[in-house]
């Protein structure tokens, strides 16, 4: 008998079902309160989720970096068209980059191994450590290019009107999700725009044409001063794009910044400076190296941006979203309701209500029955 009761019992509560039941309280505390929290969820969804965030549209997102490297190694090659040549970054690196002289001190020939690389030097080690005696720390002979590079620090910038030069950035864009692409420059009639144009925020910013000395103004740095000791200028094209409102409405934001400045300490690494050669032979048929360090403003251009499209998905699960924030505050209303007023206890006995089915009302009389029979039995 108390294996069917159990049974029974577990049955019902795994096949009950709990209504909905609406009680009408006049309690003005929870009414506000209630009301509260419906308008802030819906100034949330339509003014945060709908307005601002645009949710009823489907995006596609571009992102694309500049990553500025440096490469460091000496080389030597033996060929019949150029004989014997020692090759550095200011050879094989574009744009070419720094080297330092280093692990060149010596005590003995074993110290220089032969054919070896200077690291980040000037070439090859010969296998001779050269000294002036037997007391003195010598120098690995290596075979380079000589006289080797002269230390100079520039005291202003050779082009001092070179803050006047115009830099053209044609920037092609393309979404794919949605078939759409463009250009940063301006759709016009007028063939002499480009011309005359340069680009400023309020006058011409759709002018693809900008002076080297705005560029590095609006960054925050004065051309002539960044010039002389070189630096870098990230170019940020950002693009965000309502395609909603047509092809006419999307258009390129620029930011420009320093990308050469360490935040956390500033004297590290900044600058800019690069290697380059020409070459030429005597009439002897000797090979000489003019090198040239030169300081300069590398500009980066990095594109990103968004685009969106009007779409049923996320606008339905946008809506269901506030909806379903609008059961929670029912369900917060109810905990303040039921458990935190003083008739709390009244309103739960109107609210929770427990209904049996006939079937069942008959078998618990039934149970009541036999129990009453075997009282009298015993």
């Amino acid at each position: 008998m108390a294996g069917n009761s159990f049974k029974r019992r577990f049955l019902d509560v795994l096949f009950d079902y709990k209504t909905e039941k609406y009680v009408d309280t006049k309690n003005k505390k929870v009414g506000v309160l209630y009301r509260l929290i419906q308008l802030s969820i819906i100034g949330y969804l339509i003014g945060w989720v709908f307005v601002t965030k645009k949710g009823y549209q489907e995006t596609d997102e571009a992102i694309q970096s500049s990553v500025i490297t440096k490469l460091k190694g000496v080389s030597v090659t033996n060929t019949t068209e150029s004989g014997l040549l020692v090759w550095g970054p200011e050879d094989y690196v574009i744009p070419p980059q720094s080297h330092r002289v280093l692990d060149g001190h010596c005590q003995n020939d074993e110290d220089c191994e032969e054919g070896k690389m200077v690291v980040a030097g000037n070439g090859i080690k010969s296998g001779r450590c050269l000294r002036q005696d037997e007391n003195s720390t010598g120098t690995c002979e290596i075979y380079g290019w000589c006289p080797i590079e002269r230390k100079f620090k520039p005291q202003g910038p050779l082009l001092k009107n070179a803050e006047n030069f115009t830099i053209y950035i044609k920037n092609f864009i393309q979404f794919s999700k949605f078939t759409f692409s463009k250009c940063n420059v301006l759709e016009t009639t007028d063939a002499s725009y480009l011309r005359r144009c340069r680009f400023d925020e309020e006058l011409h910013p759709y002018c693809p044409i900008f002076r080297l000395g705005d560029i590095t103004r609006r960054a925050g740095y004065n051309f002539q001063d960044l010039a002389t000791s070189g630096g870098s200028i990230g170019i940020m094209i950002e693009w965000d794009c309502d395609l909603d409102k047509g092809y006419s409405n999307c258009h390129p934001v620029y930011h420009f910044t320093r990308l050469d400045i360490n935040v956390s300490n500033k004297t590290i690494a900044t600058g800019f400076n690069f290697r380059h050669s020409r070459y030429f032979k005597n009439a002897a048929g000797e090979s000489y190296r003019s090198l040239f360090k030169v300081y300069g403003i590398r500009f980066n251009i990095m594109v990103h941006g968004k685009a969106g499209m009007f779409s049923i998905i996320p606008t339905a699960i946008n809506v269901g979203s506030g909806l379903a924030l609008m059961g929670a505050g029912v369900f917060f209303c109810d905990l303040v309701l039921l458990y935190l007023m003083k008739k709390g206890d009244s309103y739960r006995e109107r609210k929770f209500e427990e209904y049996k089915s006939k079937k069942s009302t008959t078998e618990d009389n039934n149970v009541e029955d036999r129990k009453g029979v075997a009282d009298r039995i015993i």
